[in-house]
């Protein structure tokens, strides 16, 4: 039967789908050649039945030489097999080449016309729809024939038909023209929309140690000091906690989030389809942006951004409701990889939708995605000049304390080992983002997914805290805090901590140092006062404290033995240990590895003589174990460049914002990058390695979320 069906076709001369029904003289497909298919189509519900799941292999699939052979029995787009009775229909070119035809009409929904094989130019292409244009929705290929288990044509199948506004006309996303101003963002939920001008104060009346929600302790280096002994540099901590968002509920252990009551985002994602995320990359991010999408709530926005040689938006600020869904997915799918690499341009792009939105969501945020270099912008490897100007790659608009006061962090992911790393680090760094580093191909979904599960769980924003001596002859000498703006007032007398959004029981620590002075009175001494004011996402409202926190400690006349504060000598050595990942690094960019792996070496020597140490503080065993893994990523030249960059820039933002990021291959037992995780990026870790598209992999064996010792509640 197959064979007559390509012999008519032939006689005809026509260059369409044919779909050849499997004959009893032909071998049936085995088990393992069904688990081996996969499609870049991602499907557009997530109750429906999902794709097969992709080899995240990180190696990738290519073609060789030797491939053009069975070229018409391997799909040039999948790269898996095209025997008939596979349950795939199979379109042939006028050139010859053969492809799955869900592969090809993926690959030409947008327009493209040339084959993925030659680059001949097509006449004629494959239809996006298979009953799109004859009439009453006659299918040019028999679907009811079809195998079952081909998950393109039961997509097809059980599409939903989309529940568009019939008041409104929408142009076609592919081939819709980019306006000059981008204000054409979905109208929002009146109550969701920020009100820029709303400085209504609300006072926390609560009597303890608790700002409004956010949690706040305060702990000494010792407690207490001898009267008549002076003590410079003295350590004191300030821990804070957000709360656990009152729209979350407890079930066994994981945090489920109700879509409809917790904060809204606006995010933008902008993605690099230049040609080497072809092939197993680009499949691996539709993928993960699918899952994005799934996961975002109908009174959220998305914009995508593609960017290769030029950037293009796919489409506006849109809700995340059935139909926005859909949407996002059909213009994910269309993408495919060409051109070079021109992050500003996309980065531009980006931000540009966010700055000229007419309404805004609480959270605003872009994701960025990239794994390879700026060849338009930078010229030259990645950190052999470090008098490049890595800000020209980001709006002056955006930047972090810039002059329009809007905040609009760019959460940035170097893919693989050819990526920019120290441009990427700068991005996220000079807007108040992260930088996480994707070692492995197959595990960019989980860190999609960690980064979302935080921007979705926002509980506290423009949160800052001030601190302010309490004795009339007490100094402060610095404020310890990372990444965080600081600043000192002349006296010294007081200081503030510009700290910003919190996630859902993300948590802070802050070090400030103070010189005590001799006290002849020799009874308790107040030292800080310690005040916190946030604006609460969802009421607007501004949170202050109606009383502070005051840090105090003894000042007997002679004092035993001190302990030092656990709290406070963790703490510090995690400061020394990212000191010496940044001194090491710099190291490193000017060819001195031998000293770079010398002062990793040194401080890991240093933590183990702490009293944290010495208590088997899992935090500093962990500290150690991190630092050890560096020293490996710089045992030479070509390790460093390749991965050992990226993977301690990771380290260095994680730790300068103490917020969690990917780095290396973050589904290995063994990695370390999870030491700021929070409960609500656990869990949305945990639906991306158990879930594919709402669709559970009973077969997988499953490890917890995070390997990273979970951070020590302060007693």
């Amino acid at each position: 039967m197959g064979s007559k069906w390509r012999k008519a076709k032939l006689a005809l001369g026509l260059n369409m789908c044919l779909y050849a029904p499997q004959t009893q003289d032909q071998e049936p497909a085995t088990a393992a050649a069904s688990q081996s298919r996969h499609s870049d189509v991602v499907s557009p519900s997530s109750h429906g039945p999902s794709s097969a799941s992709l080899n995240p292999s990180s190696s990738g699939h290519r073609l060789s030489k030797s491939a053009q052979k069975s070229s018409k029995r391997t799909c040039a787009i999948c790269l898996t097999n095209m025997k008939p009775g596979q349950g795939h229909a199979i379109f042939t070119a006028e050139c010859s080449h053969s492809f799955h035809f869900h592969c090809i009409t993926s690959n030409v929904k947008h327009g493209n016309q040339v084959c993925p094989v030659c680059r001949a130019k097509w006449k004629e292409v494959p239809f996006q729809n298979p009953a799109s244009d004859l009439p009453h929705g006659r299918s040019r290929i028999s679907t009811a024939r079809l195998s079952r288990d081909d998950a393109w044509m039961t997509v097809l199948r059980q599409l939903p038909p989309p529940q568009l506004d019939v008041s409104r006309q929408i142009t076609p996303i592919y081939h819709a023209p980019e306006p000059v101003v981008f204000n054409d963002d979905e109208v929002l939920d009146p109550q969701h929309e920020i009100n820029e001008d709303s400085n209504t104060i609300a006072k926390d009346s609560t009597g303890n140690n608790s700002y409004g929600t956010v949690e706040v302790k305060t702990y000494p280096e010792v407690s207490a000091v001898p009267s008549a002994v002076s003590h410079n540099n003295f350590m004191l901590l300030i821990h804070l906690k957000a709360p656990l968002n009152g729209r979350h509920n407890r079930c066994r252990n994981q945090v489920q989030v109700s879509q409809d009551s917790r904060t809204p985002v606006d995010l933008v994602t902008v993605l690099d389809v230049s040609g080497s995320m072809a092939g197993t990359k680009l499949a691996l991010l539709k993928r993960a942006m699918g899952f994005v999408i799934q996961n975002l709530g109908p009174s959220d926005r998305l914009s995508v951004i593609a960017f290769s040689s030029t950037a293009r938006r796919l489409f506006p600020l849109r809700l995340m409701n059935e139909t926005g869904r859909q949407e996002a997915l059909q213009a994910v799918n269309s993408l495919i990889s060409n051109g070079g690499t021109n992050i500003a341009e996309g980065l531009k792009k980006g931000a540009k939708v966010l700055l000229d939105r007419q309404l805004k969501n609480p959270v605003g945020s872009i994701i960025l995605l990239s794994d390879g270099q700026d060849t338009y912008t930078i010229t030259g490897p990645a950190g052999a000049n470090p008098q490049i100007d890595y800000k020209s790659l980001l709006p002056v608009s955006i930047h972090r304390n810039g002059s329009t006061g809007c905040h609009i962090p760019v959460h940035a992911f170097g893919f693989g080992v050819d990526h920019d790393a120290a441009s990427m680090h700068s991005i996220s760094e000079i807007s108040g983002g992260t930088f996480s580093f994707i070692e492995a191909e197959g595990v960019i979904q989980d860190a999609f997914a960690q980064c979302i599960g935080g921007l979705l769980s926002v509980v506290v924003q423009e949160l800052k805290v001030t601190v302010e001596c309490a004795h009339p002859n007490l100094q402060i000498t610095s404020i310890k805090a990372g990444s965080y703006q600081t600043s000192l007032t002349a006296d010294e007398r007081m200081g503030s901590i510009e700290v910003g959004d919190l996630y859902a029981e993300e948590e802070r620590d802050f070090l400030v140092t103070v010189n005590i002075p001799a006290n002849s009175s020799g009874a308790e001494m107040p030292l800080l006062k310690v005040h916190c004011a946030f604006r609460d996402p969802i009421t607007k409202e501004m949170v202050i404290s109606d009383e502070p926190n005051v840090i105090k400690i003894q000042r007997p006349a002679i004092t035993t033995q001190q302990v030092v504060s656990m709290e406070v000598d963790r703490q510090r050595n995690r400061l020394r240990a990212a000191e010496a990942m940044a001194e090491a690094r710099a190291a490193a960019e000017h060819g001195d590895l031998a000293n770079a792996v010398s002062v990793l070496e040194s401080c890991r020597r240093a933590l183990s003589e702490t009293v944290s140490a010495r208590a088997r503080d899992r935090l500093c065993v962990a500290l150690g174990a991190e630092l050890k893994e560096m020293q490996e990523r710089m045992a030479n030249r070509r390790v460093y460049e390749s991965s050992g960059r990226a993977y301690v820039l990771s380290g260095l933002s994680s730790h300068s914002w103490q917020r969690a990021t990917a780095r290396g291959d973050s589904t290995d037992s063994t990695s370390l990058v999870q030491a700021y995780q929070t409960p609500s990026m656990v869990d949305m870790v945990s639906r991306s390695q158990t879930m594919v598209l709402g669709n559970p992999q009973p077969q997988r064996k499953l490890r917890q979320a995070h390997s990273f010792p979970a951070r020590p509640q302060p007693r």
